[in-house]
């Protein structure tokens, strides 16, 4: 087993490259973490089809982030491994990776680095296997470099710059979210029915997050809400996952008009027809603010911790049509959902900070 490692090029030594591209013919791209890094490795997907023309090229996600990838017309394949049910435990994780290495793929792209993910690949044998070295790194056959926790530079860019080791000078950014004929019907019919019309000015709040050191308070997005109702006699959309629901019935019960309140009933697909009907996103750092970007729908992206890997440099909307609120309040080192001072990044920002923002996206 070879273990060549490789250090991303700059963009100066990217431009010169002279690697040649190999000759795959099956490709596999690995991801198993949120619905929001699934999207942001999306422009990996096209890089290889124009590199790639005539190949074979599948994605490997876990099932709650099917819906980002299929329907990519870049992509002919899309695998779905459920680790946390049918593929669960060391016999489950044996019996996929003889299920994958009967697909017989040239070559294995893993965007991030798992234990699992790693081992997977090698039990298949995939020939070239290809990752940042990390997490058993030592499966890999070409390692990378593995500098994310810096956040020198946008998700984005890291997953693309993997693809530099193989002779791929990916330049195209652009996020795709596929936009599935169901949802844009379901969706068109739940705003009729609420009285939303098209020349409403839609704001879509998202108040969740996965971790309290992400979620700004269910009060301070209701007194956004009334101020943007108030203002621009908004049609206030709440979305979130199940898991956030309490959150968004919270947030509901606090605004002084009706609302639609979707928390926890629309799959992934329907948030993205939602977003592309409403003229602003405001949400938590978390998925809805990436397909919002991928459909062009204007965004407030509210941050919180200091930490350089976790930070609006590395993770912030993609989209020019963007603003992210984040205050840095002098923490040394920060413990993320250990916080000791109260989420005090989260709590500077105001409730006028982000109807500031919402004037200027929204045309004031």
């Amino acid at each position: 087993m070879s273990n060549d490692k490789f250090q991303i090029p700059n963009s100066k030594s990217q431009t010169k490259s002279k690697i040649q591209i190999p000759n795959y013919k099956k490709i596999l791209i690995v991801r198993l973490d949120r619905i929001g890094d699934v999207l942001l490795s999306t422009p990996v997907i096209k890089a290889l089809r124009d590199s790639y023309p005539e190949s074979h090229i599948a994605f490997m996600v876990r099932p709650y982030a099917r819906d980002i990838v299929e329907g990519n017309p870049y992509l002919d394949e899309v695998i779905i491994y459920d680790k946390a049910g049918s593929e669960k435990g060391i016999m489950g994780t044996i019996r996929f990776a003889k299920k994958l290495k009967s697909m017989k793929f040239d070559v294995v792209i893993i965007l991030h680095p798992t234990s699992r993910t790693n081992l997977v690949v090698f039990l298949a044998g995939i020939p070239q296997r290809i990752g940042f070295d990390r997490k058993w790194g030592v499966l890999l056959s070409k390692k990378i470099s593995h500098t994310k926790q810096f956040g020198l530079k946008h998700e984005i860019d890291y997953t693309l710059g993997i693809l530099s080791c193989i002779g791929i000078e990916a330049r195209d950014r652009s996020l795709y979210m596929p936009i599935k004929r169901s949802s844009e019907e379901g969706v068109a019919a739940i705003f009729r029915e609420s009285g939303i019309g098209m020349d409403d000015i839609v704001v879509t709040i998202n108040p969740g997050a996965s971790c309290p050191s992400k979620r700004w308070r269910a009060e301070k997005f209701a007194g956004v809400a009334n101020g943007l109702i108030e203002k621009y006699k908004a049609k206030i959309v709440i979305i979130s996952d199940k898991k956030d629901k309490v959150f968004g019935d919270k947030m509901a019960s606090l605004v002084k008009a009706e609302c639609l309140n979707l928390c926890g009933d629309t799959t992934i697909s329907d948030i993205a027809s939602v977003l592309r009907r409403s003229n602003l996103l405001i949400s938590n750092d978390s998925g809805p603010v990436h397909i919002a970007c991928a459909v062009d729908t204007p965004v407030i992206s509210i941050f919180g911790r200091s930490d350089r890997g976790l930070s609006p440099q590395r993770w912030g909307p993609s989209g020019d049509k963007s603003v992210v609120l984040h205050r840095d309040v002098g923490c040394d080192i920060c413990l993320a959902h250990n916080c000791k001072n109260g989420f005090k990044c989260l709590e500077s920002i105001a409730i006028s900070d982000v109807v500031e923002a919402a004037d200027k996206l929204l045309g004031e």
